[in-house]
């Protein structure tokens, strides 16, 4: 009986979630020492933020254009390979663009012989043609090449080259897409809060100061870091039990009101007579409910660097595993860091540990996540797939579980941990409170260990923490980001005391100046420049607290994979205490207990239970130091 009256609290409160990636920068220790009060900006302080995003939105994209060209360079050497002997058909040409669609023509040659796949558009063939001419030359001249991304029809293309053999040799010609850079720089933007976010018509919300209902007014990207956001025509009731259909029909007449959403006694009511502040009146008064609040919105929360600072005992701890994985190298800087690497000594995961991801949807059939999903949900719309329209899900689901040492390009941080695709955003990257507390009690009853929710916003929601508190009870670990707005403000659901709340690092371990900081965080893990999946089975890196959660989250997998007999707080707490300490000595508000150890961590959970003893729950302590009780 239980689990239905929690799934009552699913309802209520909107929610927005966007994705959140980012940059390091050099000044940003300076910045923090004069850190204005929480959820104040100065002008000259806003401004350096400002340009500092800039700069990380034009680093990921940066990024995500050298993924893309060494994957496409790799999918066709790969190609050219299988035919060292034969020349291709038509037929295995077009089989490589539907393998991958990035690529939109191709042209073979090899002593004379030229086959070709893929049709363009007069004017994009127009304008592709010199760059395609100059990819021939370096063809013919045994050249690798590729050239800059240029603009056709409205979109953007490089032309690329590969060929095996010398005189006899064949090659293969391109013509690659690059939108994937653009979007990119569409998501960043948006998720960096570069740009004003929700946009006000679609969702009809008002801005308010957090634990308020004082309005305020988002005019930039960076007024969302002081504001919450609700429906002005919506309000989410509790009543002490269910109404009856005379109820609702009397509540219809007087208050000319819709029901939105409802489960048991928790409804979302909407109103084309009165707002939320009218709506929040008149029940109180009327029908002294558990709780009215209004429908809240939430917003979502890349060389090689290698940790130099290693200490004796480290050296002689077990060789690393180094996965094949095309991209890991030379790109994702993030695993060793963390010490993913030697972790994987004492277990790479278990197919038996499910985490499910809470964003917008995982592309079920990228090359890189094969057999590695489970069974999701789509909330959003419960007739569709849980499908990703936007790119943030499968790029957080990759950091977890991309295929580890498969030969194709990015790794995850676990090898057998299984994915659940839970769409609680739209397409725009949107979606309500209700839509990610119903997700959450569905993983819970479908069987998650872990829940990731790189989301967020600064208000909080009675029906939603409730929902929270239902799959701590249950014996799931829910991870979250602290969120991208440099504030000290708590963000929900990260502030939950049963929730893991995640801060970003840089590559050189300094708090990632987009980061959210304050008494809160409990860990922070690599945030910067994060390669992972992204659909239309492509690649691309990203930045933000929502990179970082997932590290965390991954982490959660191994150890429950390592000793599956600790329970949800010993959980928590091991990988509280085994975190690296960053910053001032001991705990504080930038790093929390310090950056994630995935060694660490993983020798503790396979050692003693006596170990664990010493590691008193750290939930209560959460929960007293955001009541102000200490």
């Amino acid at each position: 009986m239980r689990r239905y009256a929690w799934a009552g609290i699913a309802l209520g409160i909107a929610v927005v979630l966007l994705a959140i990636p980012l940059m390091p920068s050099s000044t940003h220790r300076e910045n923090r020492e004069s850190a204005p009060l929480p959820g104040t900006q100065t002008p000259s302080r806003a401004k350096a933020e400002a340009s500092y995003k800039l700069q990380t939105v034009k680093n990921d994209m940066e990024a995500t254009e050298r993924l893309s060209r060494a994957q496409v360079a790799r999918d066709i050497r790969a190609f050219l390979e299988k035919r060292r002997q034969s020349s291709p058909s038509g037929d295995a040409l077009r089989a490589l663009l539907h393998a991958h669609p990035e690529v939109v023509y191709a042209e073979w040659a090899d002593q004379g012989n030229k086959k070709s796949a893929g049709t363009l558009t007069p004017d994009t063939l127009t304008r592709a043609l010199p760059y395609l001419a100059r990819a021939r030359s370096a063809a013919r001249n045994n050249a690798s090449f590729s050239t800059p991304v240029f603009s056709a029809g409205g979109k953007s293309y490089f032309a690329t080259a590969e060929r095996i053999g010398n005189a006899d040799g064949r090659s293969v010609v391109a013509l690659v897409s690059a939108e994937v850079i653009q979007a990119v720089e569409r998501h960043q933007r948006r998720n960096l809060r570069l740009i004003p976010y929700p946009q006000e018509g679609r969702y009809r919300i008002e801005s308010v100061v957090p634990g308020t209902n004082a309005e305020t007014t988002v005019r930039s990207g960076e007024d969302n870091g002081n504001a919450s956001h609700y429906s002005v025509d919506e309000v989410v009731v509790k009543f002490r039990k269910p109404l009856t259909e005379k109820q609702l029909l009397q509540l219809r007449k007087e208050l000319n009101l819709t029901v939105v959403k409802q489960t048991r006694s928790i409804y979302v009511f909407r109103s084309k007579k009165h707002n939320t502040g009218e709506l929040k009146a008149y029940f109180k008064r009327e029908w002294n409910p558990v709780f009215v609040e209004p429908h809240y919105l939430y917003l979502t929360n890349g060389a090689k660097f290698r940790r130099t600072d290693l200490n004796a005992a480290a050296d002689d701890r077990e060789e690393t595993l180094v996965p094949n994985d095309t991209l890991y190298s030379e790109y994702q800087w993030n695993l060793p860091e963390i010490m993913t690497e030697t972790g994987w000594k004492v277990t790479k995961g278990s197919p038996d540990i499910v985490v499910a991801v809470l964003d917008t949807g995982v592309q079920s059939d990228h090359p890189d996540l094969k057999g590695r999903l489970v069974k999701g949900v789509n909330i959003v719309d419960p007739s569709a797939d849980p499908e990703d329209d936007v790119g943030h899900g499968t790029h957080v689901a990759g950091i977890i579980a991309a295929e580890v040492n498969n030969n194709e390009g990015v790794a995850g941080m676990t090898w057998y941990t299984k994915i659940m695709p839970v769409k609680v955003l739209d397409d725009t990257g949107a979606g309500s409170t209700y839509s990610v507390a119903e997700g959450i009690i569905w993983a819970t009853d479908n069987g998650a260990h872990v829940i990731n929710m790189s989301l967020g916003n600064y208000a909080q929601a009675e029906f939603l923490h409730d929902a929270i508190k239902y799959a701590h009870d249950n014996g799931v670990v829910l991870v979250a980001a602290s969120g991208n707005d440099n504030t000290e403000r708590p963000g929900f659901p990260a502030a939950y005391p049963e929730v893991l709340a995640v801060a970003a690092t840089d590559p050189d371990e300094s708090r990632a100046e987009y980061s959210n900081y304050g008494g809160y965080i409990d860990v922070a893990a690599p945030g910067t420049s994060i390669p992972s999946t992204y659909p239309g089975s492509r690649y691309a890196a990203l930045s933000g607290t929502s990179m970082a959660c997932p590290h965390v989250a991954a982490l959660v997998s191994l150890v429950r994979a390592a000793n599956p007999g600790l329970d949800n707080e010993h959980v928590m707490d091991l990988i509280r205490n085994t975190a690296k300490d960053l910053g001032v000595t001991g705990r504080d508000a930038e790093f929390g207990f310090g950056q994630i150890d995935v060694m660490a961590a993983l020798q503790s959970a396979q050692g003693s239970e006596s170990s664990l003893q010493l590691f008193p729950s750290r939930t209560r302590d959460k929960l007293e130091r955001m009541s102000g009780l200490k």
